[in-house]
Parts: structure tokens; C-alpha cells; sequence
């Protein structure tokens, strides 16, 4: 079987990390025809190999595309290189407490994929996110458009979903945000979440469901301890965030201007600078093509600077 991926041309992706995130994402580009090439990077080669074989067996029910297990030399001319990689979240254990682990890891990462790629984007999912997005920054020396975090993006899916089973309508035309860190410091901006461009406070009377501020909380709370929840009952997520990451791409691959909360550096937004933190943002061929500044409440725009405080005091505290 050729493992190598030669000879191919078109978008190409390069996923460094075989594990559940990593080969789900694999596994859901090559489902969605995103990606012509497909190399997946692994410490642990026979994982990475055994993966790609498996996913080769399922090309004639798939689009067309070359997958094959490589090495960092493999990602020169990649257009996203994907960074998937993590020591692993233990039950009960916070994002933030994976930061010293993972900030390890990614020091030898980084500057592997950069010896060989330097134009490309980088697109980080290691957990803590934000922090991990601010140290592959810092580490790459890429323009900050060119890095980003999966950031917020499930956790806002998680809110439309909810939202959407609350107010017995499908979540694809929920509006609403969740921004700030990919973490317990998350803030939801229920100012601005609307469903057919009408706040929910008076699209509740529409569908008949009381509009009550406490149950709102009850469905943030169900939002931001969703990720414990599922690692409870299974041990990690990996299906949601491999969707998220297929979104992100295909906005960039596609060149779509669309909108999606990602983790990226921000400069004076509501007065945080200096930090990796998710907001809506335009994504297209070039990454993050412009930050879109919410008009926040005041207190929003408290919560907000505290999650901002909670994740530069970590990144504060690691030696970049």
C-alpha cells in the first residue's frame, strides 16, 4: 500500500497527532471532499500507519484523496497544518492544568513544522486552547492572522444546540456566542442571541416557552461542563470538535469569509490585549481575515476581561 502521498496535488492538510481528535478530524475531511492530500504525523508511526490504512479502505465510499502516514518533512506545502497533539485530559482535571505538559510537548512540535513549512496555517486544538494558541504563536513566529485555535467554536455549537432543543427549533438558525477562553472562564453573550434576527426575550412568546434568565444559566452551565460530562461517560470528546475543526478548514480552503469563534491574538478588544482568546471572526484563505468587535453589555465585557486575566496569568507562567 503507498503510504507516501506523492504525486498529488490539490488543498492539502497535515494533522500532527493519531489520536482521537486527530484521526476523527482525518476521517471527517475525507468525508467531506476538503482535502485532496491528507498526511497524519505521529511519534508513534505504527499507530499513525494503522489509521491511514484503515481510512484508505473506506476511499471507495469517499471523495477521492491521498492519505498517508508521515513525518514533520511532510508538512512542506501543507495549507493547514493541524496540531492535535496533547499529554491527555484526565476526569475532573481543568484545561488549564494540562498547560506545563503540553507547552512541552508543543516546544518540540512548533519548530518542527516550521523547519519545513513557513506559509501555510496553523490551526491549534491542544488543550489548554487559548494557551496552546498564544505559545504556537509565540513559538512559530507566524503573523498572528496565520495561527489559530479551534477556540469556542464547539462550545458555541454546544449553546446552539441547547438553545435550539429549549426553544423547539432547529439549532442551525440559533444565533448566539460563546466567547472569552475554551474554558470554565467562557462567557455566553446572551445580549445578542437571537433566533430568526429577534432576541430571545421576545422570540421566547413565538415558540411559547417562558423566557426565564435562570434557565438560560442552566443551559450555559450544561454548555461549559458539557466536555467533563462526555469524558465521564467515554472518556474524551473527539466527534464535535473534529466537525468544528472540518468548519474551520473548509472556510479557509474555500475561501468564505465566514464567521466562526476562534482563539486568536487580540489587540485592544474591549480593552484585552496581548492574549489568545475566542471571538467572532472572518476566516478565509488567509486565516483570520478581520476581528469582528461585539457590541458586549457591561457585564459581558467584565466577564470577558476576566477570562482574559485567567489565561494570560497561565501564559504568564510558562517560560516562552
Amino acid at each position: 500500500m503507498d503510504l507516501t502521498g506523492k504525486g498529488v496535488g490539490g488543498p492539502k492538510i497535515a494533522v500532527v497527532g493519531a489520536g482521537f481528535v486527530g484521526t476523527t478530524f482525518a476521517y471527517s475531511l475525507l468525508i467531506h471532499g476538503l482535502a485532496s492530500q491528507i498526511v497524519i504525523i505521529d511519534i508513534n508511526q505504527e499507530k499513525a500507519e494503522g489509521e491511514v490504512m484503515d481510512l484508505n479502505h473506506g476511499m471507495p465510499f469517499a471523495y477521492p484523496a491521498r492519505i498517508w502516514a508521515g513525518d514533520y518533512s511532510d508538512c512542506r506545502d501543507a495549507d493547514i497544518v493541524v496540531v492535535a497533539v496533547d499529554k491527555g485530559q484526565k476526569i475532573q482535571q481543568s484545561r488549564l492544568e494540562l498547560a506545563e505538559g503540553n507547552f512541552q510537548v508543543l516546544k518540540q512540535i512548533i519548530p518542527n513544522i516550521t523547519r519545513y513549512n513557513s506559509e501555510g496555517i496553523l490551526l491549534v486544538v491542544t488543550n489548554p486552547l487559548d494557551v496552546m494558541t498564544h505559545v504556537a504563536l509565540k513559538l512559530s513566529g507566524f503573523p498572528k492572522n496565520r495561527v489559530i485555535g479551534s477556540g469556542t467554536i464547539l462550545d458555541t455549537a454546544r449553546l446552539r444546540y441547547l438553545l435550539g432543543e429549549h426553544l423547539q427549533v432547529d439549532p442551525r438558525n440559533v444565533h448566539a456566542y460563546i466567547i472569552g477562553e475554551h474554558g470554565d472562564s467562557e462567557v455566553p453573550v446572551w445580549s445578542l442571541a437571537n433566533v430568526a434576527g429577534i432576541r430571545l426575550k421576545d422570540y421566547c412568546p413565538i415558540c411559547k416557552v417562558p423566557y426565564n434568565p435562570d434557565d438560560l444559566n442552566d443551559l450555559f452551565l450544561k454548555v461549559k461542563n458539557a466536555g467533563y460530562e462526555i469524558m465521564k461517560r467515554k472518556g474524551r470528546t473527539n466527534y464535535g470538535v473534529a466537525l468544528g475543526l472540518t468548519k474551520i478548514v473548509e472556510s479557509i480552503i474555500r475561501d468564505e469569509n465566514a464567521i466562526s469563534t476562534v482563539s486568536c491574538f487580540l489587540e485592544d478588544y474591549h480593552g484585552v490585549s496581548d492574549v489568545c482568546l475566542s471571538v467572532p471572526v472572518i476566516l478565509n484563505r488567509t486565516g483570520v481575515k478581520e476581528v469582528i468587535k461585539l457590541p458586549l453589555n457591561d457585564e459581558e465585557i467584565t466577564a470577558f476581561q476576566k477570562s482574559a486575566v485567567t489565561v494570560r496569568k497561565i501564559v504568564h507562567s510558562l517560560e516562552l
